[in-house]
């Protein structure tokens, strides 16, 4: 049982510690209003501590008190009101130390080599914006050229043992030892929620600035997927750049300040002010991503799926760092989600993009025979495809069993996969897509009336998708040898068929049967039937002449090697017959109405061939 001295002693320490607080009462004390404690020097704030604990020891001396002697319970009361009216002003000034010395980043210089946009990426831009290109689910054509861009993976510097997470510090080392000092005394007191609720609005606050700063902005889901996908792919490409910053920086680094200034209070304090502070924050960076990998799929947005999945498995490490406790487990469990369902998407879309170039629809052949829009669209989509392989061949399905795909259905191609044993399922893939593609032009071709113009179509190309598989070392490591030969024998083939359409029937002309009055070599000839044999021949050149010079072989090389052997195979002939039976033509009437041509007139003539516009 105290003794009267003691209980003088304790009285007389309260009544200190109160006139201390009651000074500091911002309701009813001057003083109170115009100044923080933790404003002035370090001699008050001091002061002022002692006094709550003061307080406190005697409010916990009171409530035993009157456990076993029954203390005037009115004493009691005053004693919480007086440690009411100090909580009050510590939750004040722990607002206030927290705002004074919250400054937004600097973002700018948050940018290094481990997390920036590389911009020495290669873009790829000479995707095929023809409208009927390729149609979506709807059937509608894309009407947008494909800005396609690869964001390149980040170099990630060592902290703690594969993390990239680079923290820095967001108080200075005595703001945050008030701030303990007060976490201390409030939550002792029971003003723990208080002592978060401040914490949290004051931080996120913060948080938010940096947001804005790193154009992070504040979307919902059907916000998202509601944007045009060109305004969307320039935000994924911030989202990347800002995200990176977010986990590895901001919100680390939101997290040690917590560690600060709570660790030391109680379990689980320091987790509760950080989530407190950074959920809503978090969430709202996620949902982001969440939006593309469940907005509708199509061509165009595979390649930024890819990216967001690059990204966020880089960052997947240091998330499960920085939400690395129970009360975090959402934050976790939503970018994992995120990550299986871009996998998804970018599995889809793939198997999609299958479908939608096999279906393609278009009927209107393309003027003279040259590249369909569909071809370059396709090969340039599979070239950028082979630029994502590494990410690729993780996401793509196991590989198809042997045999032949959709063998049996007319109305798509069969492909023995026995052949291609030892590929990997994204080089079976792209194989099949080449299948897919050459399946549908070859229907393309039909719709051309001339039948020397279809297979100048399908030489000019099957030649294109050689060309760009043969110009992008991944995609012709995966490709391989044996299908680029069979590719390349299809075009030749093409080019075969094409001279055999158009040139026997006029080399035809050229030969010695019917000529000949008795059916004798050395028989006397028909002079009739050779002069009506040079107007065939003439009107029959003069007609490939004026439609195939209008033709087009896009491709330089390609074109001059048709030019070179439809000249082999024409000049000689025509060189021979000339010698042959000039004589009889010239020792008539008006020659000149039969032999119109000179050799080196046709061979000038067959250099205006595949050039794309009238022949002079």
């Amino acid at each position: 049982m105290e003794t009267p001295a003691n209980s003088t002693k304790d009285n007389s320490g309260y009544e200190s510690a109160k006139k201390i607080i009651l000074r500091w009462d911002s309701t009813a004390s001057e003083v109170g209003r115009e100044r923080m404690i933790f404003g002035t020097d370090r001699q008050e704030a001091d002061f002022y501590l002692q006094a709550v604990d003061e307080i406190q020891r005697s409010l916990s001396s009171a409530s035993i008190s009157d456990c076993s002697h029954n203390v005037d319970a009115d004493n009691q009361s005053k004693v919480k009101t007086t440690i009411q009216i100090a909580m009050a002003r510590l939750e004040d000034e722990f607002r206030n130390i927290l705002i004074i010395h919250t400054s937004a980043l600097e973002i700018d210089s948050l940018f290094d080599s481990s997390t920036s946009f590389s911009s020495s990426t290669p873009t790829h831009h000479d995707l095929e914006d023809d409208e009927d290109c390729i149609s979506d689910d709807s059937g509608s054509s894309r009407n947008n050229l494909l800005q396609l861009h690869h964001c390149e993976s980040s170099d990630s510097s060592t902290y703690r043992t594969s993390s990239s997470i680079r923290e820095v510090d967001l108080m200075p080392a005595e703001a945050i030892c008030d701030l303990q000092a007060i976490a201390m005394r409030m939550i002792a007191a029971g003003y723990l929620r208080e002592c978060i609720q401040v914490y949290g609005s004051v931080r996120k606050s913060s948080v938010d600035s940096s947001f804005r700063k790193l154009g992070i902005e504040k979307l919902s889901i059907g916000d998202v997927q509601r944007l045009e996908w060109e305004a969307l792919e320039g935000k994924i490409r911030r989202w990347i750049r800002a995200a990176r910053v977010c986990v590895r920086i901001l919100f680390a680094s939101e997290k040690k300040l917590c560690e600060q200034i709570f660790d030391c209070v109680g379990t689980d304090i320091d987790d509760a002010c950080f989530m407190e502070t950074v959920k809503g924050p978090a969430i709202q960076l996620f949902n982001f991503a969440e939006a593309i990998s469940i907005s509708r799929r199509s061509p165009e947005k595979l390649f930024k799926i890819l990216d967001l999945d690059d990204a966020l498995m880089e960052l997947l490490p240091d998330i499960e760092a920085v939400f690395d406790s129970k009360s975090s487990d959402s934050i976790r469990v939503q970018a994992a989600e995120i990550l299986s369902r871009l996998a998804e998407a970018a599995r889809g879309i793939l198997f999609e993009f299958e479908n939608a170039v096999l279906r393609e629809p278009s009927r209107v052949p393309v003027p003279g025979g040259t590249i369909h829009p569909l071809t370059r669209y396709v090969m340039n989509y599979i070239s950028l495809i082979s630029d994502y392989k590494q990410t690729l061949i993780e996401l793509i399905m196991s590989k198809p069993s042997t045999g032949s795909r959709y063998s049996g259905d007319p109305s798509t191609p069969d492909m023995e996969f026995t052949e291609l044993e030892g590929k990997t399922p994204l080089a079976l893939h792209l194989i099949w897509i080449i299948v897919v593609l050459q399946f549908n032009l070859d229907g393309k071709s039909k719709h051309y009336k001339d039948v020397s113009l279809a297979h100048l179509f399908m030489m000019n190309n099957v030649h294109y998708i050689v060309q760009k598989v043969k110009g992008s070392p991944e995609l012709r490591e995966m490709i391989g040898d044996d299908c680029l030969r069979k590719l390349t024998g299809k075009f030749r083939q093409a080019a075969t068929s094409y001279q055999r359409a158009t040139w026997v029937s006029v080399l035809y002309c050229l030969r010695d049967e019917g000529l000949h009055v008795s059916g004798s070599f050395s028989s006397g000839v028909s002079k009739t039937a050779l002069r009506e044999r040079f107007k065939t021949f003439n009107a029959m050149f003069e007609e490939v002449h004026r439609t195939q010079s209008m033709w087009l072989i896009p491709d330089g090389q390609l074109r001059e090697e048709l030019r070179i052997s439809i000249s082999e195979k024409l000049l000689p002939a025509y060189r021979s017959f000339l010698g042959r039976f000039r004589s009889h033509i010239e020792s008539g009437k008006h020659p000149e109405n039969y032999i119109k041509y000179s050799a080196e007139d046709l061979e000038t003539a067959v250099l205006d061939l595949f050039e794309g516009y009238p022949a002079s």
